[in-house]
């Protein structure tokens, strides 16, 4: 494909076309606001119920309402334009609005990673130190690694803001379901190999390098446990770590499919890469919430309170 015949236009707004081929789009918009009111819900609930209760003022909590927050971020940053497209017909999107979506998803895919990153070293110094789980995840230090995640994640995503806002644009239309760095970047008149290959050695930092200290945490919680805790402590332990696993499954499965499917040439249709893009969005910030509301014995327990207080009495 040629890029220097193309002339650069001064684009005020986009179009999201991503949609054009899908079959009952009004279906699948009401599939997403339902999926996006759910995952407001159980995020909400989460941190309500984490704020109002002292005695989940711990370590553990304080990453679940982090992830929490997270997920609202994450899925508030794209649902609303798929909403609007599928449900209203609303295609066009501003510049500056656009490129506000695309960081904020981004951000917000990066600090997924890092918060669950984080929990896992959680589960790790509880595990193997748990006379001083407190001395060492004191309040102090948990802020300074949260901010210190959030500082990670502006940095990443500076880059990929810093290089679409400085490049010319030749397309209007965005083929993808929302604006993310790589349709933005296809809509400019500039050769996108090499702004790909930066994204992709970042990405790869941030997905790989962090997949890496999970299983590096997960590898020791292991070795220590297998070698000081009876059979059933042992079950004990596997079972605080379980809902994190799925967690991490939930989070990691689609981004590497999504990593592998690109490396290997496999050509998507648009439906199919945006169905992949979509899932790996919203469906994990879906199913942590609600895991961490029923399957987290203290949280399902205020959980159940709060709908006894507010159930009519007869």
């Amino acid at each position: 494909m040629t890029f220097t015949n193309l002339t650069a236009e001064a684009i005020t707004e986009f179009y999201i076309t991503g949609f054009n081929e899908t079959q009952n789009p009004k279906a699948v918009g009401c599939i997403i606001l339902i999926i996006y009111l759910l995952i407001l819900l159980g995020s909400s609930a989460n941190i309500y119920i984490i704020a109002r209760d002292k005695r989940l003022h711990t370590p553990m909590y304080f990453f679940i309402c982090s992830l929490s927050v997270v997920d609202i971020i994450h899925s508030s940053s794209v649902s609303p334009t798929m909403i609007l497209v599928l449900l209203a017909d609303i295609t066009a999107i501003s510049y500056r609005s656009c490129i506000t979506q695309m960081t904020v998803n981004h951000l917000a895919f990066v600090m997924e990673k890092l918060t669950i990153s984080l929990m896992a070293y959680d589960r790790l110094v509880a595990i193997s130190n748990p006379l001083r789980y407190h001395s060492i995840l004191t309040k102090t230090r948990i802020v300074l690694l949260t901010i210190a995640s959030w500082a990670l994640g502006f940095a990443f995503i500076a880059v990929h803001t810093g290089i679409v806002n400085r490049l010319p644009y030749c397309r209007r239309t965005l083929s993808f379901a929302f604006c993310d760095y790589g349709a933005i970047l296809l809509a400019a008149c500039v050769n996108p190999d090499e702004y790909f290959a930066v994204s992709s050695v970042l990405v790869f930092f941030i997905l790989f390098g962090s997949f890496a200290l999970i299983i590096i945490s997960y590898l020791k919680i292991i070795f220590t446990v297998l070698k000081i805790a009876p059979s059933e402590d042992r079950k004990k332990m596997y079972s605080t770590c379980s809902n994190h696993l799925i967690v991490v499954v939930s989070v990691f499965a689609l981004p590497f499919v999504i990593v592998i499917v690109t490396r290997i040439g496999l050509v998507l249709s648009v439906t199919e890469r945006n169905v992949l893009i979509i899932f790996s969005s919203l469906g994990p910030c879906l199913v942590n919430p609600f895991l961490y509301c029923f399957r987290t014995k203290e949280i399902r327990r205020q959980l159940f309170r709060i709908f006894k207080a507010v159930a009519p009495q007869e």
